[in-house]
Order: C-alpha cells, then sequence, then structure tokens
C-alpha cells in the first residue's frame, strides 16, 4: 500500500448476507471515504438476510440496497486487509496481505436478539479496525 493510497479491507463469509455486510456497512459508516470497502461470500446467498437488514436499520445504517457478492480472487487482489468470517479455505492467500479470521457466530437462522449480539460484536472489531488503519493518517503533519 503506497502512502498515497488509501487502505482497502474485504470482509469474506459464506453467503456475504449477515456478517461480512455488517462488517462493510460498519466500515464505511466509521470511516467515510478513508477506506476502501468490499464485501464478498464464497457461496452468496440470494439476498441479505432480512434479520440483518432490521438490526442494522436499528443503530441508523441502511444496508436494504446491497446484494451478496461472489469472492473472486481479483477481490481479494485488490484488497489490503482481508477478514475473514467463517469463509474456511475459500479464500484465496496472496503474500502481502493482512488476514484476519473473525470468529463470529453466524446470524443465519438466527432471532434479532442473537443477531443484536453478533452485530455489536462486529462493530467493536470495526471500530479498532478504523483506529489502526487510519492512525497513519493521524500521525502525519
Amino acid at each position: 500500500m503506497s502512502d498515497r493510497q488509501k487502505p482497502s479491507v474485504l470482509f469474506v463469509c459464506v453467503h456475504n448476507a449477515g456478517r461480512s455486510q455488517m462488517g462493510a456497512a460498519f466500515l464505511t459508516h466509521l470511516a467515510g471515504d478513508r477506506i476502501e470497502v468490499r464485501s464478498a461470500g464464497s457461496a452468496p446467498a440470494d439476498r441479505v438476510n432480512p434479520a440483518v437488514v432490521e438490526a442494522m436499520a436499528e443503530v441508523g445504517i441502511d444496508i436494504t440496497a446491497e446484494t451478496p457478492k461472489a469472492l473472486t480472487t481479483g477481490s481479494v487482489q485488490a484488497s489490503d486487509v482481508v477478514i475473514t468470517m467463517g469463509c474456511g479455505d475459500a479464500c484465496p492467500v496472496f503474500p502481502g496481505k493482512t488476514y484476519l479470521d473473525w470468529r463470529l457466530e453466524d446470524p443465519a437462522g438466527q432471532g434479532l436478539a442473537a443477531i443484536r449480539l453478533i452485530r455489536d460484536e462486529i462493530r467493536a472489531r470495526v471500530e479498532g479496525l478504523v483506529a489502526e488503519l487510519t492512525a497513519e493518517d493521524r500521525q502525519t503533519p
């Protein structure tokens, strides 16, 4: 990653219908245009989990227009940080990338109360990620 290029993060889960969508939405919400954000799934669903959409709306983030996207080699190659959330070995590994495996419960089939807990855990992790990835920006005079 060059000094002029903003960092790029890819969130990956199996269906790209829950965890990775929440991660990408929180990162976009919290970092604005300081970080490039992508999400994908190793076996994308037809739509984002409606209960996940509802849980995110509760915290003021609208993801109704989001659609699950397929994980591609290109999306991994274009990212500086790849955060996996239960996609197993489906994510290709390339040298020079930072890989983080966030072990989080799958919201599929869960009720709203359980999804809120997953959402809040993702938000806390994303807040830490934003602080880490933007630390260089704050140190530059």
